[in-house]
């Protein structure tokens, strides 16, 4: 039986991703410390085995033994709480990334699969965003998680570890956040509606993202794990999106014509969308969620 490690396999996306190994037959041991503040609750698999741990515990590392691949989702996400605390985000992202992946080539795991994002990509670069663009990092967070990207290029090139690396754009679903600015604005708007308020549009509604369905994340996690992959790709980013993008204005006109408009963000991209050719050509992986069609049955 195949054996995977998910960290942060109790929140959005991970637990998503223990569902579907689960489905598929793998054994799987899940860490996470249930740290997040932007979840309602947490989500369990009756199947799975479960750790709450930090991922930078030195205990960890007997959780490894025996693992085939491991997906590391883990990280402290929020923007706001790493612009307070930047020492806490470079320790969980930072840090604790370089311990998954020294557990890792420690226990002989096949494959690592990182999480990362696509705000690395910041505000200078040009739409569509390709991989090979240089990074443009605009707060901690964003710093963090495209240094744990070069440390997983540094473990497949110097210690020989597989790694894949994967640069989510706006992902969205069942279970996402729905609590705190940088909630998904399809999760937030589709709350807001049932409470009966306003729908909140920062600024003038006009930035665009490509939002890409939770389960084709974890459809190119998967496939990614077991995928021939020429080496020297090892390390290197793959963007997970669709090609598509919609402006706030669109989304909320899609939910709700009640509507306000709030200050806008600082240091936001006016726009992404992802150039999805190298993660198609090398892994096969194309998303099948339809935005429109999955708000319309769940507003």
């Amino acid at each position: 039986m195949t054996k995977c490690l998910v960290t942060g396999g109790a929140g959005f996306i991970g637990s998503h991703l223990v569902d579907e190994l689960i489905n598929l037959g793998c054994e799987v041991v899940v860490i996470d410390n249930e740290s997040s503040e932007s979840h309602e609750h947490f989500y369990y698999n009756d199947k799975a085995k479960y750790y709450k741990l930090d991922i930078c515990d030195i205990e960890t590392k007997n959780l490894y033994k025996d693992v085939d691949y491991v997906f590391h989702m883990a990280a402290e996400s929020r923007i706001p709480k790493s612009i307070e605390n930047p020492v806490e985000t470079v320790d969980t992202n930072v840090l604790g990334t370089t311990k998954v992946l020294q557990f890792s080539r420690d226990a002989g795991v096949k494959r690592v699969m990182y999480s990362s994002t696509s705000s690395g990509y910041g505000l200078k670069n040009s739409v569509p965003n390709i991989e090979t663009q240089p990074d443009d990092c605009l707060n901690p967070y964003s710093v963090s998680k495209v240094a744990g990207e070069k440390i997983c290029k540094m473990y497949s090139d110097l210690f020989g570890l597989p790694t894949i690396v994967f640069r989510y754009f706006n992902v969205y679903g069942e279970r996402q956040p729905i609590k705190g600015q940088y909630a998904p604005v399809t999760g937030v708007f589709i709350r807001q509606k049932k409470a009966g308020e306003s729908l909140t549009i920062v600024g003038d509604g006009e930035a665009r993202r490509d939002y890409v369905y939770v389960k084709d994340i974890v459809k190119a996690n998967i496939m990614a794990s077991t995928a021939e992959i020429n080496p020297e790709y090892y390390g290197t980013v793959f963007n997970v999106g669709t090609g598509v993008n919609y402006s706030v204005n669109q989304i909320a006109d899609m939910i709700s014509d009640n509507q306000i408009n709030i200050p806008p963000r600082q240091g936001e991209a006016k726009e992404s969308l992802a150039d999805t050719n190298k993660i198609f050509e090398l892994i096969g992986w194309v998303p099948d969620g339809n935005l429109e069609k999955w708000i319309e049955f769940n507003k």
